[in-house]
C-alpha cells in the first residue's frame, strides 16, 4: 500500500480475501468508527430543532403550526445538501471532507445559541435551523465513503453501524434536552447548544488524526448519470422515503404530536421523545444483518407490513385517547423504520451486484463490472439517501395540516397507511415476486431476488 500525501490510500481492493484480512478489516473498521462519531454529531445538530421547540412556550408566541414549520425546515434543506456531500466525498477525500462537514455544523449550533430567547422573529429561526440542514448531509457523504472501504459480504453491517450510530445523535441531543429541561427548566436551552459546541470539535479532530481518503473514489458525475436511468433508482428512492423519511419526520415530530395531541408539557414529552429515535438506531444495523442473511426484500416487506399495522394501533389510540398504547405504538413504528433503513441500504449494492455477476457471465471483465457496480451504489446511496430524507419533511407538513385543520394527527396517521401499504406492494412486485430469472435479467426489474 502506498500513501499519496498523508493519509491517502492508493490502493484499495476489499473483494481480495487476502488484502481484506491483513490489510482492508483494520483500516475500514478505523475509518467506520470515527465516521460514526462524526455523522452522531451532525444528526444532532440536524434534529436540534426537535428540541429547541420544546423550550419554546407561550413566551415565544408560535402555535403549533410555526413549531411544525420550523423542524421542517432543516429536514428539506438536508435532504438537497445530500447529492451534494455524494460528491464531495469523491472530490476532497472522504477523511477531508469528514473534517469540513463536522466545522460546518459549527455555525448552525452557534447562531442558534445567540438567537435562542423570547422575542426572536419565526423568520430567525427559520434561516437559523435552515443553516442546521447541514447537519442532514453528513449522512450522505459517510455512507458513500464506508460503502467504498467495505466488501460486498459485510457491507449491510457496516453501512448498517455507521447509519445506526449516526441515527443515535438524535435520541442523543432529546436526552440532553429531556436532561437540560429535568434539571434546570425550559428557560435555558444554551446549556444543549454549549454541550455540543466542543463536541462538534472533538469530531473534526478525531477525523483529522484518524480517518483515510480512498484514491479510487473518483469524482464520478458519469455514475450519477447513468444511475437515474436505471428503474432500480427510483424504487429503492420511493422506499426510502417510507424507512428513512419514516424515522427522521417521526423523529422531528413525535415531542411536538405529544403536545398537541395529548397536553403533554415539555417535560413529559421531552421524557418519552428520545425512546423511539433510540431504539429505532439500535434496530438499524439488525435490519443490514438480517438482510445479509435472508435477503433485503424480505426484510423490507416484512418491515412495511409491521409499519402498516402499527400505524392502524395510532389510529386506535389516537382516537380513544389512549396516551399509553399511542407511545408504544409509535416506539414500535421507530424499531421498524430502523430496520427497514438497514435492510434497503443492503438492497442498494446488492443490486447492482448482482447486475454485474449477469455482466460477467456473458463475459464482462469481472474487475471493471465489480467496479462499476461499487461506483453505481455509491451514487444511488446519495441519491436516495436524499429522496428518502424528504420523507421526513412531508411527514412534518402533514401533521402541520392535520393538526392546523382538525386539533388531531389522525389524517396526518391515516395517509402515511396508505403510503406504507403502497411501499409494501411495490416491494412484493418488484424484488419478491417469482419470474424466471432470464426475464428478470432482461428487464431489470426483479434481479436476483434472494440476493436482493
Amino acid at each position: 500500500m502506498h500513501a499519496r500525501g498523508k493519509r491517502w490510500i492508493e490502493h484499495w481492493d476489499p473483494e481480495d480475501e487476502r488484502f481484506w484480512e491483513e490489510t482492508g478489516k483494520k483500516i475500514a473498521r478505523r475509518n467506520l468508527w470515527f465516521s460514526v462519531l462524526a455523522e452522531h454529531i451532525g444528526f444532532s445538530v440536524w434534529t436540534l430543532w426537535s428540541v429547541m421547540v420544546l423550550f419554546m412556550g407561550p413566551q415565544y408566541g408560535f402555535s403549533a403550526a410555526d413549531k411544525f414549520l420550523l423542524v421542517s425546515t432543516p429536514t428539506v434543506v438536508g435532504a438537497l445538501m445530500r447529492p451534494l456531500y455524494t460528491f464531495a466525498v469523491a472530490r476532497f477525500g472522504g477523511r477531508n471532507w469528514t473534517i469540513v462537514s463536522a466545522l460546518l455544523l459549527l455555525a448552525p449550533t452557534a447562531l442558534a445559541a445567540i438567537a435562542m430567547e423570547p422575542g426572536t422573529a419565526l423568520g430567525t429561526f427559520l434561516l437559523i435551523a435552515a443553516l442546521g440542514g447541514v447537519g442532514g448531509g453528513n449522512f450522505a457523504s459517510s455512507m458513500t465513503n464506508i460503502n467504498a472501504f467495505y466488501p460486498e459480504k459485510h457491507k449491510g453491517w457496516a453501512l448498517g453501524l455507521n447509519a445506526g450510530g449516526g441515527n443515535l445523535g438524535v435520541a442523543a441531543i432529546q436526552l440532553i434536552g429531556l436532561l437540560v429541561i429535568g434539571t434546570v427548566g425550559a428557560a435555558a436551552p444554551r446549556l444543549v447548544l454549549a454541550i455540543y459546541l466542543p463536541l462538534i470539535i472533538i469530531a473534526a479532530t478525531c477525523a483529522y488524526f484518524f480517518m483515510d481518503n480512498l484514491a479510487s473514489m473518483k469524482g464520478d458525475t458519469k455514475a450519477m448519470r447513468e444511475v437515474v436511468k436505471d428503474p432500480h433508482t427510483w424504487v429503492m428512492s420511493f422506499l426510502y422515503v417510507g424507512t428513512f423519511g419514516s424515522f427522521i419526520g417521526y423523529s422531528f415530530a413525535f415531542g411536538l404530536v405529544l403536545q398537541n395531541q395529548f397536553g403533554r408539557t415539555p417535560l413529559q414529552a421531552a421524557a418519552v421523545t428520545f425512546l423511539g429515535p433510540l431504539l429505532g438506531s439500535f434496530s438499524r444495523p439488525t435490519g443490514g444483518w438480517l438482510a445479509d442473511r435472508i435477503g433485503g426484500g424480505k426484510v423490507t416487506f416484512v418491515t412495511f407490513v409491521g409499519m402498516a399495522a402499527a400505524t392502524v394501533v395510532l389510529i386506535l389510540a389516537s382516537t380513544s385517547n389512549s396516551l399509553a398504547l399511542f407511545t408504544v405504538a409509535f416506539i414500535v413504528l421507530f424499531v421498524l423504520t430502523g430496520i427497514g433503513n438497514g435492510s434497503t441500504y443492503k438492497m442498494i449494492p446488492a443490486i447492482f451486484r448482482a447486475k454485474a455477476k449477469v455482466a460477467i457471465s456473458e463475459g464482462a471483465d469481472e474487475a471493471l463490472e465489480m467496479l462499476k457496480a461499487r461506483r453505481l451504489s455509491g451514487a444511488l446511496i446519495g441519491l436516495a439517501g436524499a429522496i428518502g430524507a424528504l420523507g421526513g419533511l412531508f411527514i412534518n407538513l402533514a401533521f402541520r395540516q392535520s393538526f392546523a385543520d382538525t386539533k388531531s394527527g389522525v389524517p396526518a396517521f391515516i395517509a402515511f397507511l396508505v403510503f406504507y401499504g403502497l411501499c409494501f406492494t411495490v416491494t412484493w412486485a418488484v424484488y419478491l415476486r417469482k419470474q424466471q430469472t432470464e426475464v428478470a435479467s432482461t428487464r431489470g426489474l426483479a434481479l436476483a431476488g434472494a440476493e436482493v
